[in-house]
């Protein structure tokens, strides 16, 4: 009796062995033929997206493209340096594949002079990006309009009303004065290590809010502490998301993944609710009678300014019309940091 259950015991794991074995043949197989496939696909890929490109005359553009990430394996910080390597490489005019989108490299004179003159109303868009469609408004700001008439409107309010060499020599104090600041300060703190680059920043975007709403958002004299606190944090959470949709507008799985556009109309809810608050402030200040100029200074601010217009046309500058101008002078406009 053992000797037979020894016996089925023994055969059975022969056959188990045997079945263990030939899964591992068969798995081995199915690996070797997939690889194989996607190895073909790949080659097959690059191929026809490399002679698809010259058979459609278009610039010429580094080899291989990669699926998916196109030639973003080639851009490497600083942004600049690799792209000129690339131009070196392959010639004044570049046609680079980064992710989903595709990106000119102009980096000859006579070539950039004609991208702006006869082929100027081509690139007058800019492309449609995540932070255009939910901090621009859906593309109807001031920064990400298309070229048509919604965009000829608000720049002529913009080159008109808020911009204009009369005004600019108006509000000339305020750039005197904040200099003052920033050189007091270095003074002050001449025994210490201070970021120039984040000085010149503050300074700006104080120059900006002074000019917009008459206040001050950093270093001495600052406006309301919590006001100036909110600012600061939308500033900060600005470039943080921007960065983020910046790769997300390549590689829109990423973006899909990390919630960017999420992140990005949280945002503009606090921005939009900051600078509604900012406008209902003047408008009440105005309502009651009280002189547009405050005995700190002599000038109207952006918000007054505009806000006095909306009074004889108030279809035409509306509320949302005079915030997104505020975002193009302080905010979107703060880009130079990064």
């Amino acid at each position: 009796m053992c000797s037979i259950s020894a016996l089925f015991a023994t055969l059975t794991s022969i056959t188990i062995s045997g079945l263990d074995r030939a899964s591992l043949f068969l798995y081995k197989q199915q690996t070797t033929m997939f690889l194989q496939f996607l190895l073909l696909y790949l080659v097959l890929y690059v191929l026809t997206k490399h002679f698809r490109n010259k058979i459609q005359n278009l610039p010429p553009s580094p080899f291989p493209a990669l699926p998916i990430i196109g030639h973003l394996h080639l851009i490497k910080k600083p942004l600049h340096r690799s792209l000129s390597k690339i131009s070196n490489r392959h010639g004044p005019v570049v046609l680079l594949q980064l992710g989903s989108r595709r990106v000119l490299v102009v980096s000859s004179p006579s070539a950039a002079e004609e991208c702006f003159t006869k082929n100027d109303i081509v690139f007058a868009n800019r492309p449609h990006l995540l932070a255009g469609k939910h901090l621009g408004r859906n593309y109807t700001t001031l920064s990400w309009a298309p070229h048509g008439d919604l965009w000829r409107n608000l720049r002529k309010i913009s080159s008109l009303e808020i911009l204009s060499s009369n005004r600019l020599q108006l509000l000339s104090s305020i750039r005197t004065e904040e200099v003052k600041f920033l050189i007091r300060r270095l003074f002050k703190n001449n025994d210490e290590i201070i970021d120039l680059k984040s000085s010149f920043f503050e300074l700006m975007l104080n120059v900006m809010m002074r000019m917009i709403a008459g206040k001050r958002y950093y270093g001495e004299n600052e406006a309301e502490v919590e006001e100036g606190r909110r600012f600061r944090e939308i500033v900060t959470e600005t470039f943080q998301v921007s960065g983020a949709s910046a790769v997300g507008d390549f590689l829109h799985v990423l973006a899909v993944i990390g919630g960017t556009g999420k992140r990005l109309m949280k945002l503009q809810e606090k921005r939009d609710g900051f600078l509604q608050e900012l406008v209902d402030e003047h408008r009440r200040r105005m309502g009651n009678n009280k002189s547009c100029f405050s005995n700190e200074r002599n000038y109207k601010t952006m918000i007054e300014v505009l806000l006095t217009l909306q009074e004889s046309e108030p279809e035409y500058y509306k509320d949302e019309t005079i915030k997104d101008l505020m975002v193009v002078r302080s905010l979107s406009s703060n880009s130079d940091k990064r």
